[in-house]
């Protein structure tokens, strides 16, 4: 399984980006899985901010960041987005995407999905 992210760039506070994450390889074919979306902050550990369940039902946001960032799928394109509204300079991180055949990722906010995407860098400027 390749995960390709990308969507980052430069913002202004307040203004918008979607990533995207496209799902390769030997996929998952019909069945559920996980996708997920994390973030690293300079200096920060890396954390959990979004996940869903593909083929399935089950979503899971950060509590801080609901209502601001929304994780969607396109089945059809293979592919999880993570639209990001409102952005602050305190969202300036590198965003990674994840996927699991399992769940953790949705049910326990998992950060040890089996596999990653490379990270894309999201710049929130003040």
């Amino acid at each position: 399984v390749q995960l390709q992210a990308s969507g980052g760039g430069l913002v202004q506070a307040g203004g918008s980006l979607r990533l995207s994450c496209a799902v390769s390889g030997r996929t998952f074919g019909s069945s559920a899985y996980t996708m997920g979306w994390f973030r690293q902050a300079p200096g920060k550990e890396r954390e959990f901010v979004a996940a869903l369940v593909v083929n399935g039902d089950g979503t899971r946001y950060v509590a801080s960041l609901k209502g601001r960032f929304t994780i969607s799928a396109d089945n059809a394109k293979n592919t999880v987005y993570l639209q990001m509204n409102s952005l602050k300079p305190e969202d300036t991180a590198v965003y990674y995407c994840a996927a699991d055949p399992g769940r953790e990722m949705v049910v326990a906010a998992s950060n040890t999905p089996r596999y990653w995407g490379q990270g894309t860098l999201v710049t929130v400027s003040s």
